[in-house]
């Protein structure tokens, strides 16, 4: 159940911009163990000034293609599935659309199961921990 937003400039290419959240999709299933078809992705395209991010902090050669991926998800992932998960996008980033790693910086906000409702006005994960009570 994570969610993930995804921000580019308006510039990168439409091509490159559709891949990506297949490649958060699959890195996800394969590093932080999410369910089948639990994809919900927001993807941003951004004007020129919109998206700011330093070309060289934290030693990066950044560029033009400058990809964020924000996943907001439950907490309970170890300190090594998150950094497969880094890993992974990275890697799939590159390979499918030809995203340098260094263009690519990943955050996560992890939360509790009272913080989502998928619909109908439900917290459907603490409905789903109430325990049933008989007539």
């Amino acid at each position: 159940m994570p969610f993930v937003r995804i921000s580019v400039t308006d510039k990168m290419p439409i091509e490159k911009r559709q891949e990506l959240p297949k490649v958060v999709y699959d890195a996800m299933r394969a590093s932080i163990n999410i369910p089948e078809s639990d994809l919900f992705v927001a993807l941003h395209a951004h004007g020129k000034g919109e998206l700011v991010a330093d070309p060289k902090f934290m030693g990066m050669q950044r560029t033009a293609n400058f990809t964020l991926v924000h996943i907001t998800l439950r907490r309970g992932r170890t300190v090594e599935m998150k950094q497969k998960l880094y890993r992974e996008i990275a890697r799939l980033a590159e390979e499918r659309a030809g995203i340098a790693p260094d263009d690519v910086m990943i955050v996560l906000s992890e939360n509790g199961p009272e913080d989502w409702s998928f619909g109908k006005g439900v917290a459907q994960f603490v409905e789903a921990q109430k325990p049933e009570v008989s007539a």
